[in-house]
């Protein structure tokens, strides 16, 4: 592995942890008590800091140039598209269920209020494609990134994107746990983490 993939790999951890520790439980109990009325701007802040430091590393991983290792080709293409159709089936469903100004962080500004998930009144959502996923979202950004061509850098990424999308998604699992317990853990009893296969085992044994 070259120093390219060592900084690249090293850069995308440290965003990783960062970001999953910005959010936990520790950090945000923390923030709420020191900031008082301030914190209804964390949300906003986090979004807007994410966002910026994970720029410089898309430049750089641009800049970089490795050996391909997979390409979606001949009857794989099949595969890929439906990977790729799929994913934006969830983010645009999701996206229908959460709250749009929870998740970017401008109700908190206008209203002074906060919630674990991303519904606008905090409560659990188990309608529409949430009824078939717990996390449309995150099960789309992994369908997203393993559907591309990849040459080294991409393995990379991909690996430690996902990575941090199973190790954050068990983290908010358990933050949601602790808020909604029994509900929660029903829900999770029901519903599959990312793909629906506990829906489809369902269908399965009604034929």
């Amino acid at each position: 592995m070259t120093i390219q993939y060592y900084i690249l790999a090293v850069s995308l951890i440290i965003w990783c942890a960062v970001h999953s520790a910005l959010i936990s439980i520790t950090a945000t109990h923390y923030l709420k008590k020191r900031l008082g009325g301030s914190y209804r701007f964390y949300r906003l802040f986090y979004n807007s800091a994410a966002l910026l430091t994970l720029l410089p590393i898309g430049v750089y991983l641009r800049s970089i140039r490795g050996s391909a290792v997979f390409a979606w080709e001949g009857y794989l293409k099949i595969i890929q598209i439906f990977m790729l159709v799929t994913a934006v089936l969830f983010f645009f469903f999701g996206a229908k269920r959460y709250d749009m100004l929870q998740f970017l962080g401008i109700r908190q500004v206008r209203e002074g209020t906060t919630h674990s998930v991303l519904t606008g009144g905090g409560e659990v959502d188990t309608g529409g494609i949430l009824g078939f996923t717990r996390h449309p979202w995150y099960a789309g950004a992994l369908l997203l990134i393993w559907s591309r061509d990849m040459d080294v850098p991409a393995v990379i990424t991909n690996v430690i994107f996902t990575g941090y999308l199973i190790i954050g998604t068990l983290l908010e699992e358990r933050k949601l746990t602790l808020e909604f317990w029994g509900q929660y853990l029903e829900y999770q009893r029901n519903v599959s983490m990312f793909f629906p296969f506990k829906w489809l085992i369902g269908i399965v044994k009604r034929y």
